[in-house]
């Protein structure tokens, strides 16, 4: 209701409407920015309509503050089709756009020619099947043979000069998907949706011995393995980690296992077995 009321001032742009309607808000405790309310009281009407602005795109689209100041100062959002946002007065009709397809430097990561298998792409996300045995990102032991490495090289053939943004991560001996997003607002809301549970994480695995429960939930504490900071192990004082298992199949004393992670952080399957 908050946002919605914002908006329907914006697009009022009222002078009065919005200083009067701000001074309520900051009564009634309802408004979320204190940046509206220093500029309430030095009744400065431009930075209301600012500030506010940021407010919507925050609470509606969930562009940060951070990405905001980066796309200013890019000069990457319109008012009419010019550049805009330093003390421009909004009116009844104007139309705000931002452009989030400007080219970025990516110079921390070198470009190397490595096969690829895409998954899915479109003009917001790459998705790959990452192999086994290679790294995600360049580390001193792996600085030209990672998958990043070989997505630079990609987004350089097809004319794309952006960062090389994760979403998510797979450990060097892991095969399976990795995203990658095309821009800082996908990656934002991504991983936000990640944050959310709304991604699924499921995997498989070949484990030796066989299993007298072919089914069943692990739920373990899990923390960082002493004088590691990769490694993990189960400790009483880690965090909970819940995966959940069943065994697909059974062979010359291997199992074939399914495993799907209910918590977001610290699940690990090898330390859960």
């Amino acid at each position: 209701e908050y946002i919605k009321n914002i908006r329907a001032i914006l697009n009022k742009c009222e002078k009065d409407s919005i200083y009067e309607t701000a001074k309520v808000y900051i009564k009634k405790g309802l408004c979320k920015n204190s940046n509206i309310e220093k500029n309430v009281n030095n009744a400065n009407y431009k930075k209301i309509i600012i500030e506010w602005f940021k407010e919507v795109l925050k609470e509606e689209f969930s562009i940060s503050s951070r990405l905001f100041l980066k796309l200013r100062n890019a000069n990457q959002i319109f008012l009419n089709n010019k550049p805009c946002f330093g003390n421009e007065t909004i009116s009844l009709e104007d139309v705000i756009e931002i452009d989030l397809s400007f080219n970025e430097k990516s110079e921390n990561i070198v470009s190397t020619k490595i096969e690829l298998e895409i998954l899915y792409e479109d003009k917001y996300m790459l998705i790959l099947n990452k192999p086994s045995n290679m790294a995600i990102h360049p580390s001193i032991r792996h600085y030209d043979n990672t998958i990043s490495n070989g997505v630079k090289y990609y987004f350089e053939q097809i004319n794309l000069y952006r960062k090389i943004r994760i979403v998510n991560r797979l450990d060097k001996d892991t095969s399976g998907i990795v995203i990658f997003a095309k821009n800082e607002y996908i990656q934002e809301c991504l991983i936000e949706q990640m944050k959310r549970g709304m991604f699924k994480k499921e995997y498989v695995a070949i484990l030796e011995g066989i299993l007298d429960k072919k089914q069943g939930i692990i739920n373990v504490p899990i923390d960082r393995k002493e004088g590691s900071i990769i490694e993990r192990c189960i400790n009483e004082n880690g965090q909970i980690a819940i995966t959940h298992y069943d065994v697909i199949k059974e062979r010359n004393n291997l199992s074939f296992m399914h495993f799907v992670l209910e918590t977001r952080k610290n699940s690990s399957n090898s330390c859960s077995f």
